[in-house]
């Protein structure tokens, strides 16, 4: 696996996207077994990073992410769990409690990222952030993030952040590259911010073509891993991507070690 550190955080590069663990926006206990044994299986492979949050299945997400990480018997400092606040949540005494109610679905004493879920129209964003300056003054939370923030909310989160902002979480993909358009990959580049891809394979969606059919044979590996690989070979960007199938979980985690050459990223770079 490979890892990516900015100032004293290093995270793997491919962490294990949690949507649908434990249903969907609310719970659905039916598919409880299937998920923890998707979340046990990441553990024992080696996935270290685990992304939740209290809109997935109303927290139930969370609840089984915390029951899978005590049963596999891992300290707690091995395991980083990123969790997120939703945009109904974001006044000041609202985040303390949702930050409250997200610790005691994980049993946990502390959330190693915490991430505004999205920005909310006429939210006041010093008063999310001072909550979210006193969580980790309180040591409730250990770093700092957003998500689908765009340029603008991101410098502005900066500023009213007393410690730095980690992430900012944003859809990316060999297909879905708007982030880069609006210069929000290179200011993260150019600022030692992660940006946290998710549905890198557009939800297992994501169309072969030639040159992506090709690089995945001379690797012996699946188009979605190439996809994977193309993501995590640019600097300061992680991601997550989810699948409660075995072969997948293990597929995802592999592409960690593939190891495009520069032609092969320029490839498929070039195709948009």
């Amino acid at each position: 696996m490979k890892y990516e550190t900015l100032s004293s955080l290093t995270l793997p590069k491919i962490g294990f996207g949690t949507w649908k663990i434990g249903g969907g926006s609310s719970p659905n206990h039916a598919v409880d077994e299937k998920s923890l044994k998707a979340l046990r299986y990441a553990l024992e492979i080696g996935y270290t990073h685990f992304d939740t949050a209290e809109m997935y299945a109303s927290g139930h997400s969370e609840d089984l992410v915390g029951q899978a990480v005590r049963e596999s018997g891992r300290k707690r400092e091995e395991v980083f769990i990123t969790s997120k606040v939703i945009p109904s949540h974001l006044r000041y005494d609202d985040v303390l409690k949702a930050c409250e109610n997200s610790l005691r679905h994980l049993k946990m004493d502390y959330i190693d990222l915490y991430l505004i879920h999205w920005p909310s129209a006429g939210m006041k964003l010093a008063d999310t952030f001072r909550a979210l300056n006193k969580l980790m003054h309180d040591e409730k939370i250990k770093h700092i993030g957003v998500s689908n923030f765009s340029l603008k909310l991101l410098k502005e989160s900066q500023e009213l952040s007393e410690t730095p902002i980690i992430t900012n979480q944003v859809p990316y993909s060999l297909i879905d590259r708007s982030y880069i358009k609006n210069g929000m990959l290179e200011y993260c580049q150019k600022n030692n911010i992660f940006l946290t891809a998710y549905s890198p394979i557009e939800e297992g969606n994501l169309r072969a073509n030639t040159t992506l059919e090709s690089i995945a044979k001379t690797h012996n590996a699946t188009t979605f891993q190439i996809a994977l690989a193309w993501i995590i070979s640019q600097p300061c960007v992680i991601t997550i991507p989810m699948s409660a199938n075995p072969k997948h979980i293990r597929e995802n985690f592999e592409a960690g070690d593939i190891d495009l050459t520069q032609n092969e990223i320029e490839k498929l770079t070039d195709q948009q």
